[in-house]
């Protein structure tokens, strides 16, 4: 009897040792590139394994959602557009023979504005085989610019490649397994010491902000970014030095208090989890009770409460009055504190320092509704900052008062004529809430007095936020395909009204949009929390898509469609009208109609686009 028993206590030991030993190795990988570098590097990036990560990103739920057949009917014009498409497509293929390991690029130093890059990787397989494909990467640079000058230097037992397009430098090099490159010679003749141990300055695998930071990442991530933001925090420093300033330690810009920044992401089951840290020190001591919660409905798709003490930027702000850092509802509103005399500490006394945010969309709603919230810590003073805003108010707007159930609203009728709106304020004595329309106002006040919400006893939210370790200083949960869908049902059908402007018509069409649910069985909420955690502040996102992620694309998408439309208002003219290609006939078919096409079952297998990455 105890026989078996030792063997399964010594199969499980080895189990455990093997497991610990694969975790230590991931969790040197970062530290493997990071020792080529110095130690005042400002930017590092590093993909421990491409195939790996590009297998994961094939089985995550927005790559499926690409693969779906309508939605690659819809982007088949718009991709088709694309330039050189195939040419990025056999560079991944080869990449993926190289079997890439330990993929790096970093940012060593910016001199006159001037940066110097290093890349590197490490390889599988025999080395002729990797400079066949390295060769033809080089080819294809002389090929593109006849005027390129090609060298061999030696450099010890190193021969580096370099291709020179004036005033452009492309240094390359073999080092046993592994393959660098970069646009400075000498950076690169650094790397190659640092490979061989000849030189022995500091590195930044040593740098004890860089450990800190990597310390707060996940050990089997699929990518990662590490930044420096002394480099920036010194720029800040000399120029204010230079306009003769000198500011006090504790009035330092939020950069300058920064350590380090790093981010990684990893693959969960379909969804993506970022890991977010910023090394700096606690701004706040408040924590985060997510009380605005209660306003919540089943038809929420936005929830957010983070920490922001007004109170204490009251200064920064008067401070920036009459700049663009601050807009002219902020300098009303100061204005009109300054006339009731309310001051910062009144402010701080009136409110706590929770904010919140709750965005709502019935489906029988064409808009969604808003509120934000704050804590009421003093109801007087609360009062009178309130009134500062609206019955003290020279700008002629026409604020009522009302009282209902020991709950003051006020209300002011908006002059807009599209768009009707009665921005509302309802104060309580424990909160106070902001709206467009005083019922949607009054019906969360009664929410919140009920103290019970839709939004976190509803199986969507419980799930995302489980997902995410408790927040101390931000949450957020974005519905995704509740927003999705409202969005689809309120734009669908002026999306059709686009085929009478031709240039539209030429970039993507509107009839092969596929339908919602397509879409929606894909997506999934996106939550995101953060914390402080002993040295500095610790995000993490996730979803089908990530917070990160999300602001990242439609920063992207507002970006591509300002230069399509540059482009297009900047096209020929011919008596004021813009050339269109012959006519084509007007679709016929009923905004839903035909979005169904190519629909298949969720679990049927999802073919890989042609040419997808």
């Amino acid at each position: 009897m105890r026989r078996p028993l030792l063997l399964v206590i010594i199969s499980a030991g080895a189990a455990f040792a093997i497991w610990y030993a694969l975790r230590i190795s991931e969790k040197s990988r970062s530290a493997t590139a990071a020792a080529f570098l110095p130690q005042e590097t400002i930017a590092f990036v590093h993909l421990p394994n491409f195939n790996q990560t590009r297998g994961q990103w094939h089985q995550s739920d927005i790559y499926q959602l690409y693969c779906e057949p309508s939605v690659q009917e819809f982007l088949r014009k718009p991709l088709a557009r694309l330039p050189k498409r195939n040419a990025t497509v056999a560079t991944l293929r080869e990449i993926e023979q190289l079997d890439a390991k330990d993929a790096f690029a970093a940012v060593t130093k910016i001199d006159n504005n001037n940066p110097k890059l290093v890349g590197g990787f490490r390889f599988r397989g025999s080395p002729a085989d990797a400079e066949n494909i390295i060769e033809r990467w080089r080819s294809k640079l002389l090929t593109n610019n006849p005027a390129a000058k090609r060298e061999k230097l030696q450099h010890g037992q190193h021969q580096i490649d370099t291709i020179t397009v004036t005033p452009f430098v492309l240094a390359t090099v073999f080092d046993g397994e592994w393959f660098f490159a970069s646009n400075d010679l000498a950076e690169l003749k650094s790397v190659l010491d640092r490979v061989d141990h000849r030189m022995k300055e500091s590195t930044l695998d040593a740098d004890k902000n860089f450990r800190a930071a990597t310390a707060h990442m996940p050990l089997d991530y699929a990518a990662s970014f590490y930044l420096q933001p002394k480099f920036f925090a010194d720029k800040i420093a000399s120029f204010r030095a230079g306009d003769g300033r000198n500011v006090p330690p504790d009035q330092r810009t939020i950069v300058e208090q920064m350590r380090s920044i790093c981010v990684a992401t990893r693959f969960e089951r379909g969804k993506i989890h970022d890991v977010s840290f910023v090394g700096m020190p606690k701004l706040e001591d408040a924590k985060l009770t997510r009380s605005s919660l209660t306003l919540g409905t089943k038809d929420t798709f936005l929830y957010l409460a983070m920490l922001l003490n007004l109170g204490q930027k009251f200064d920064a702000i008067n401070q920036a009055t009459g700049s663009a850092a601050v807009g002219a509802g902020w300098q009303r509103a100061l204005q009109a504190f300054a006339r009731s005399s309310v001051s910062a500490d009144d402010w701080k006394a009136a409110f706590g320092v929770e904010l919140g945010a709750v965005a709502d969309w019935p489906e029988s709603a064409r808009s969604p509704g808003v509120f934000v919230t704050f804590p009421v810590k003093d109801a007087a003073k609360a009062g009178k900052a309130i009134e500062s805003l609206t019955v003290s108010n020279p700008d002629g707007a026409n604020w009522t008062q009302t009282e209902k159930d020991g709950v003051r609203y006020f209300s002011m009728v908006s002059s807009a004529s599209l768009i009707a709106i009665t921005p509302t304020i309802a104060l309580s004595n424990r909160i106070v809430i902001g709206g467009l329309d005083p019922v949607s106002v009054e019906a969360a006040v009664q929410r919140s007095v009920a103290g019970t919400s839709e939004l976190g006893n509803s199986a969507g939210y419980e799930n995302a936020a489980r997902s995410v370790p408790a927040p101390t200083n931000f949450f957020t949960y974005i519905d995704l395909p509740l927003l999705y869908t409202r969005l689809d049902s309120t734009l669908r059908p002026m999306l059709f009204m686009t085929v009478f402007v031709p240039w539209v018509a030429n970039y993507v069409d509107v009839n092969k949009l596929p339908a919602a649910d397509v879409v929606t069985k894909h997506l999934s909420p996106i939550v995101s929390s953060q914390r402080y955690d002993g040295d500095g502040y610790v995000a993490e996102s996730v979803g089908s898509i990530t917070l990160n992620q999300s602001g990242a694309g439609l920063l992207a998408l507002g970006a591509l469609g300002t230069l399509v439309y540059q482009r297009e208002s900047a096209a020929p003219k011919m008596n004021g009208f813009v050339p269109v290609p012959p006519s084509k006939s007007i679709p016929t078919t009923s905004p839903g109609s035909g979005t169904g096409k190519g629909y298949k079952p969720r679990n049927s297998p999802s073919p890989t686009p042609t040419g997808a990455p």
